[in-house]
């Protein structure tokens, strides 16, 4: 039986199946038999592209992957209803392909969603940071957070209250689990690792000093690391893939999130992160697109970049060491032991954030063979700081 899911103002097709994520193969025949009825099952191909401990996606389709029609199948991961609310994102589909910035989102399913397939290249780290390529992806990012809320109702920035939700996930797996069973470094890495109490107290102070800086609440993707981005060269675009986290949040975190992924995902390595003329580069880029989206002048003066800059250093930086990047590596963090990346313990200090400090978090966040006792990429760029502190 099919019912409607209501999203950004229409009905969404709802499939009642359920796939076996593994054994996919009949559920999704069964479902592509509504999607795409004149495909014979015997010459449907799939292909799957990612299969991880959050989705799993399989692009279905006749002839060839590149021809229109293309449809791919995401099932969900066990239990990320947890930290991701499907309904939202379902929506955050809906507007962007509103705003042609998406995919188009074909159906939802029991355990996944069907949406459009996006032709081009996954993008790597060298693409990543090519002058044509991130200027368009700064471009796309401006326009994108042009997008304005639904009858212009006020919002809040999603941030603090994704930073609660995992911190209580996160308490609430501890409680339930044997005393140091969450935990699968050594006893003196445990000893590092900071206690609700300090989180929470370390995220209000976060909270009181990023909301003093007046970054714009805009219509953010939240997660834009290089597999999230497809480039097609043929026709000189880029778009985003991935809505599980967009929603309404700060301009600068969305910027310095994304600044924050040139450093690397598996291999991290910090003297990767921008330098200021590619920052600079890439932020001018991205005022143009912004200003252009939202109907003001073009005209980009150096102030406003330096003022942008400063700004998503402080996001990029801070939360990076006291909390976003910490619970990047906790978003599955209900259950630890899955996690190795909880292993790599962070230090965590209350008081002024000097250049040092920072040099000492990364030093303890990065895995063992990136480890460096210096980073001086980033002590440039937190020497800029007019003065950070935090308690």
């Amino acid at each position: 039986m099919d019912s409607g899911l209501v999203g950004a103002g229409k009905q969404l097709l709802h499939v009642d199946i359920y796939i076996d994520e593994h054994q996919p193969s009949r559920g999704i025949l069964a479902l592509l038999s509504r999607l795409r009825p004149n495909w014979k099952a015997q010459d449907i191909q799939m292909k799957t592209f990612t299969e991880g401990i959050t989705n799993q996606l399989i692009g279905c389709y006749v002839g060839s992957l590149l021809e229109p029609g293309c449809v791919l199948v995401r099932l969900y991961g066990k239990m990320t209803e947890l930290y991701v609310n499907r309904d939202h994102e379902v929506e955050m589909f809906q507007i962007l392909h509103a705003h042609r910035c998406g995919p188009e989102i074909y159906c939802s399913f029991q355990n996944g969603i069907c949406y459009e397939f996006v032709r081009g290249t996954v993008l790597d780290d060298k693409l990543l940071r090519q002058p044509s390529i991130y200027r368009l992806i700064a471009a796309e990012m401006g326009k994108i957070h042009s997008i304005q809320p639904k009858s212009g109702r006020p919002v809040k920035p999603v941030l603090w209250t994704k930073m609660s939700h995992f911190l209580k996930l996160v308490q609430s797996s501890v409680s339930s689990s044997p005393a140091g069973q969450w935990y699968i470094g050594s006893s003196a890495d445990l000893q590092k690792v900071p206690s609700f109490k300090t989180l929470s107290q370390e995220m209000e102070s976060l909270k009181r000093h990023l909301s003093e800086i007046d970054s714009p609440t805009v219509l953010c993707h939240n997660d834009l690391l290089t597999k999230n981005i497809i480039y097609n060269e043929k026709e000189g675009m880029v778009k985003f893939i991935d809505y599980e986290y967009a929603d309404y949040n700060y301009q600068a975190f969305d910027i310095g999130n994304h600044f924050n992924e040139f450093a690397g995902v598996n291999d991290v390595n910090y003297d990767l992160y921008p330098s200021w003329e590619l920052q600079r580069d890439w932020l001018t880029a991205y005022l143009e697109s912004y200003k252009h989206s939202t109907g003001r002048e073009v005209t980009v003066t150096e102030a406003e970049v330096t003022q942008l800059y400063i700004q998503v250093c402080k996001f990029s930086l801070v939360l990076l060491l006291e909390g976003l990047e910490y619970l990047n590596i906790m978003r599955l963090a209900y259950a630890f032991q899955q996690h190795p990346y909880v292993c790599r313990a962070v230090e965590w200090r209350g008081g002024n954030i000097s250049p040092s400090y920072f040099n000492n978090l990364l030093f303890q966040l990065a895995p063992p063979t990136q480890r460096k006792p210096n980073h001086p990429q980033l002590t440039h760029h937190c020497s800029n700081f007019d003065g950070l502190h935090l308690s």
